[in-house]
């Protein structure tokens, strides 16, 4: 790997398992990043669901389970639709918390190959 004209840097087995963690983390990083993304939309389609709830007057209102459509009494709605909001909520702040993680990961071992490589790998995305 050259480092500067005419020096070379030896890459060591252990550097290649550093730039190879460094990857799959971006990978992961990444891939969190599409799924917090999902589950925020999951979170807005429930609340609107629960404001709808609110504007509505019946006491009997179809609820989706799965593929079906089933008549419900509304405090069993009200109910099963607060647990899946809570459920959502605690989702995307584990994948934020497992987000922020990756990102100190990353963090430390830019921090360790830019130490080692200088200029010689570019470890930032274009």
């Amino acid at each position: 790997m050259q480092q500067g004209p005419g020096t070379e840097t030896l890459v060591t087995w252990e550097d290649q398992q550093l730039i190879n963690k460094f990857s799959r983390l971006n990978n992961r990083f990444h891939e969190l990043e599409d799924e917090i993304k999902i589950a925020k939309e999951n979170n807005e389609s429930l609340e609107d669901a629960s404001n709808e709830l609110i504007l509505s007057d019946e006491d009997i209102l179809r609820f989706q389970i799965g593929e079906v459509f089933a008549h419900m009494p509304r405090e069993d709605v009200e109910g099963r639709l607060e647990k899946m909001m809570e459920e959502a909520s605690k989702e995307l702040e584990k994948l934020e918390e497992e987000k922020e993680t990756v990102l100190a990961q990353m963090a430390e071992l830019k921090r360790i190959l830019y130490g080692k490589f200088k200029d010689s790998i570019n470890l930032e995305e274009d």
